[in-house]
């Protein structure tokens, strides 16, 4: 079962995520979310753990614990939706191009 692990400190590192799993069986991996740019910490992660039964008591005994001072979320991850692929598209607006581009092409005032 893949499980989603919210509010976690920026300092907590995969390793701290898997031991604080193992408690309650096998963990398969353990992974903190990081920032493509800056490569720190999102304060998210996800464990995966064979079993579904150890997940469920791990859920059961971690979900609202404190981890440094904040209060972490864990839960059965759910899957991407279909929807959420994030960036991409066409922009439209003040931003996106069109009219105000070609302003920099005229050439009235020569």
């Amino acid at each position: 079962m893949n499980i989603y692990v919210g509010n976690l400190p920026y300092q907590t590192t995969e390793e701290d995520l898997k031991e604080m799993f193992e408690a309650f069986g096998e963990v398969e991996s353990a992974a903190v979310i990081k920032d493509k740019v800056t490569g720190r910490s999102r304060g998210f992660g996800f464990v995966e753990m064979p079993s579904d039964a150890d997940a469920q008591s791990a859920i059961a005994a971690l979900n609202g614990n404190e981890m440094e001072g904040r209060a972490i979320t864990v839960n059965e991850a759910r899957p991407r939706s279909e929807g959420r692929r994030g960036g991409g598209g066409e922009r439209r607006g003040p931003r996106g191009g069109g009219r105000g581009e070609r302003r920099r092409f005229d050439h009235r005032d020569e």
